[in-house]
């Protein structure tokens, strides 16, 4: 019995002997260098196990690729404001619907958790304008009353909203995503008392302007620092800013070319899309039981929102539920119809000419840190990390890019780096392009390539918006 007793702490011994020379091997070291990474041993410097990106709630994987951006059909405004021109997007992640009214009523709700007592005119400028359902020659008092808040609306894409409250919400959706990834990691506490400017904000956590409640925090390998430290962007645990797409990439993701393949894996397409399906109608076209069913909820005809009682031909009277409709090859609803949407660019008529051909976009204002005199970022009420237009002196002899504001640039005026005149033109630096048909318009606006623009402080019934995000790393995520 002594002799099995000492076999097996003998086998012990050997199993904790390997397990030890195991854990030594399995260093990674620096190919460069040959010290270990994450080895205080070794002085410390980390390198991520984070491998890719990971996917932000409600997004889909738009691979990025080339396309000939613009008019698909015929031009019959003949405003000529859509030139066709091949570009390339790259990949990037896009809102699987428009975003609804639960997912804004949720971000008012926080809104008016931390803001209400310290700044209620904050939460009052979110709040959509319920009033643009008034028609001075129509009774529609009941969606002024009903169609943001009452529950049968939820699913129902949000309207009212301006370009600067979509851009608001794109932030705040940010933080909140951002701030559930650090709770989840362990890395940070939840904490429901965030009040004022005491509240997480990314920018502000990474600058270290934010602490937070921690937990147990992230392992800090440098021998000459804490045990453990705040979360930094190289970890690759927070993920990067939801904002408004451009709108190379609404129109891009619209189309969903990934679809007309001529077979997978050629590099050859079978046909240029009209609308976001296949055809060139705004019916179902293949046999079955929904052949002849409308593909998007749009105006048929003078009059004409929905159809006949029985028979309604989109099943729509005004907006319909966000996933409504049948998705495009992308994934996405509503691509065509139900809602006109906000995106990032301001909006020139001939911007196809004058933009790059790799990531077109046209509304650059290139900004750095705002800095106090001791060198430290500057945050304003809201506790929000604040930025400021580089100078002349700071950009220096960059041949990439000579001034920071460069929404003008050669946009074809005659000041060209001015702006266009308000006394001469309804083009201004706050006009933005507004993609897609709506509910309330004919089927030539549900060809992705048309573009209408509107200024950025306005709102409308038959405009809201979705959010996008970069695609870092691999286009594919393979």
């Amino acid at each position: 019995m002594n002799k099995n007793i000492s076999t097996l702490m003998l086998l012990c011994f050997l199993a904790v002997g390997i397990m030890s020379v195991s854990s030594c091997k399995s260093k990674e070291k620096s190919s460069t260098t040959g010290w270990n990474y994450n080895d205080e041993e070794w002085g410390g410097f980390e390198k991520s196990e984070v491998q890719d990106q990971e996917v932000g709630p409600g997004l889909k994987l738009i691979e990025g690729g080339t396309f000939l951006m613009g008019h698909t059909g015929q031009d019959v405004i003949f405003d000529h404001n859509s030139q066709p021109r091949r570009v390339t997007v790259s990949s990037f992640y896009m809102d699987e619907t428009e975003v609804r009214n639960i997912d804004y009523r949720e971000y008012i709700y926080w809104m008016e958790r931390v803001f209400g007592e310290t700044y209620p005119e904050y939460v009052e400028a979110a709040m959509p304008d319920e009033l643009v359902w008034r028609e001075e020659l129509a009774y529609n008092e009941p969606y002024v009353q009903n169609y943001f808040s009452h529950p049968a609306y939820n699913e129902y894409p949000v309207v009212g909203i301006t370009w600067d409250q979509a851009n608001e919400y794109c932030k705040w959706r940010t933080d909140r995503v951002n701030e559930r990834q650090l709770i989840e990691e362990g890395i940070l506490d939840l904490d429901l008392e965030q009040s004022g400017e005491d509240h997480f904000n990314t920018n502000s956590y990474l600058l270290g302007q934010y602490e937070g409640v921690v937990a147990k925090g992230k392992k800090n390998y440098d021998p000459t620092g804490e045990e453990t430290r705040a979360v930094t962007f190289s970890d690759g645990i927070l993920l990067p800013d939801y904002r408004l797409p451009t709108e190379a990439e609404w129109e891009y993701a619209a189309l969903a070319l990934i679809g007309t393949e001529a077979r997978k894996g050629e590099e050859r397409y079978t046909e240029r899309r009209v609308y976001p399906w296949s055809g060139n109608t705004v019916r179902e076209a293949k046999r079955g039981k929904k052949m002849g069913d409308m593909l998007a909820n749009f105006q048929r005809g003078r009059g004409d929102m929905m159809g006949l009682a029985g028979s309604l031909n989109d099943n729509a009277i005004i907006t319909a539920p966000c996933k409504s409709y049948k998705p495009n090859d992308f994934g996405l609803y509503n691509m065509a119809g139900n809602v006109s949407e906000w995106v990032l660019d301001v909006y020139r008529p001939m911007s196809s000419l004058d933009v790059e051909d790799f990531n077109p976009y046209r509304g650059n204002v290139f900004k750095t840190l705002d800095l106090d005199e001791e060198g430290l970022p500057q945050r304003d009420s809201l506790g929000r990390i604040q930025y400021r237009e580089y100078t002349k002196e700071e950009i220096g002899n960059r041949e990439n890019y000579r001034q920071s504001n460069v929404v003008d640039y050669r946009d074809g005026d005659e000041d060209s780096g001015v702006g266009y005149s308000d006394e001469s033109t309804l083009i201004s630096n706050t006009a933005r392009v507004i993609k897609g048909g709506s509910w309330k318009d004919r089927a030539y606006w549900l060809q992705p390539g048309t573009r209408r623009y509107l200024e950025q402080d306005k709102a409308s019934a038959t405009v809201g918006f979705r959010c996008a995000m970069i695609k870092v790393g691999s286009p594919t995520g393979k």
